[in-house]
């Protein structure tokens, strides 16, 4: 059973980091350098994928923010310094209307700057599932959407009462760590859109595989999750992040669909490759 779990990585005097915030923060900065890699092999610049990923982030992240002040303005009036820790709080919730945003915000910038979707999708499939692996490594480290109690040799204890504090982790019981399973899962997607990228079919097929794999991924864990204020539907069967998986699934399915040469979007090696080829011939 392992109980060295800490929702602290470090702290200096009275300033505290955060697990959650600095590993979540690491997610990012190891996506930007992979976008960075993976633009460079689809033939886009690297500095406009890197303004894309900045923009994006800073919408989704000004957006939750945003979403959280609304729900929560007559508590905020009444105690105005918690203010300062908006910062800390995390919920799905937040973390789908951020996302949302951020695909907007990145839509709307690829097509200012003439970038195929498809292709761009294609680029950021893999940095995307690289940094949510990070974000859930650090959710375990802080106790943040915890698993259901558990009798298997791998299950983790909190004892710091920050976790509780700062989570609603339940301290002194065995849980599964969902989290890690989570992490592992999305890991393996990252390291398999990765492999694809180079070898893809058509422009969105890698986007298209990652949003079904992160669907399934996300809808498995979810069972061993526990699920008290992450919203029950159809009397308990699922939860709101299972309905987004179903949703992630369609999503891929859709953009995994066949297309004729003419609706395949132009931007990617291949087919500009197989474009030169015929010319020649």
């Amino acid at each position: 059973m392992l109980d060295s779990v800490h929702p602290v990585l470090f702290h200096l005097g009275a300033l505290y980091i955060p697990s959650y915030g600095a590993m979540a923060a690491l997610g990012v900065l190891f996506a930007l350098a992979l976008a960075q890699r993976n633009a460079r092999s689809a033939g886009i610049a690297p500095h406009q994928i890197w303004n894309l990923c900045v923009l994006a982030l800073f919408g989704a992240l000004v957006a939750s923010r945003l979403l959280l002040i609304v729900m929560n303005w007559r508590d905020l009036l009444r105690h105005p310094l918690w203010l300062l820790g908006l910062a800390t709080i995390h919920h799905p919730l937040l973390a789908a209307a951020g996302g949302l945003i951020g695909v907007l915000i990145a839509g709307v910038y690829a097509r200012w700057q003439r970038l195929s979707i498809a292709n761009t999708a294609d680029v950021l499939a893999a940095p995307l599932a690289l940094a949510f692996a990070c974000e859930q490594f650090g959710a375990l480290l802080a106790g943040s959407g915890f698993g259901k109690g558990a009798q298997v040799p791998w299950a983790i204890t909190y004892t710091n009462p920050l976790a509780y504090r700062w989570s609603g982790a339940p301290l002194g019981i065995p849980l599964h760590p969902v989290q890690g399973y989570t992490a592992l899962a999305f890991l393996t997607l990252a390291v398999l859109l990765m492999v694809w990228l180079p070898v893809r079919r058509q422009a969105g097929d890698v986007a298209g595989v990652g949003l079904m794999g992160g669907g399934v991924g996300l809808y498995a864990t979810e069972f061993w999750r526990d699920w008290e204020g992450r919203g029950e539907v159809l009397r308990g069967a699922l939860d709101g992040p299972q309905i987004a998986a179903i949703l992630l699934v369609i999503g891929g399915a859709f953009a995994l669909r066949s297309r004729t040469p003419r609706q395949t979007e132009q931007g990617t090696p291949a087919t500009k490759q197989s474009s030169s080829e015929a010319a020649h011939e």
